[in-house]
């Protein structure tokens, strides 16, 4: 069983910057990708960064060149810098990895991200 632990989430103004962390139970190389999703009130889940196994990395329209997405492959550790943040980024985060050709997802038990106006 994988087990993802997030952190680093919290109250910010908006304008300010958090870092999200991610660890994983095991290495994250093994995995087809990692990312980061998240759902506000009252919407529906979406992905907001991912970054695969060779490195690939994407991200939604509305957090490009503002959110960066990075992994350390000898810490298993992947990790969201948020920057510029806006009330709009207000949700629970929470971090995603799919492995196998099965396609199977793992995810964490998500970060509260608060961005106050």
């Amino acid at each position: 069983q994988v087990q993802l632990v997030e952190s680093g989430g919290g109250l910010v103004q908006a304008g300010g910057s958090l870092r999200l962390s991610c660890a994983a139970s095991r290495s994250i190389l093994s995995f087809n990708f990692m990312g980061w999703y998240r759902r506000a009130p009252g919407k529906q889940r979406e992905l907001v960064a991912r970054i695969t196994s060779s490195g690939r990395i994407s991200y939604a329209d509305s957090v490009k060149g503002r959110f960066g997405i990075s992994r350390d492959n000898a810490k298993n550790t992947v990790s969201l810098e948020m920057n510029s943040l806006k009330p709009e980024d207000t949700a629970v985060y929470y971090c995603n990895a799919q492995w196998g050709t099965a396609l199977t997802d793992y995810w964490g038990q998500g970060t509260q991200v608060t961005v106050s106006s």
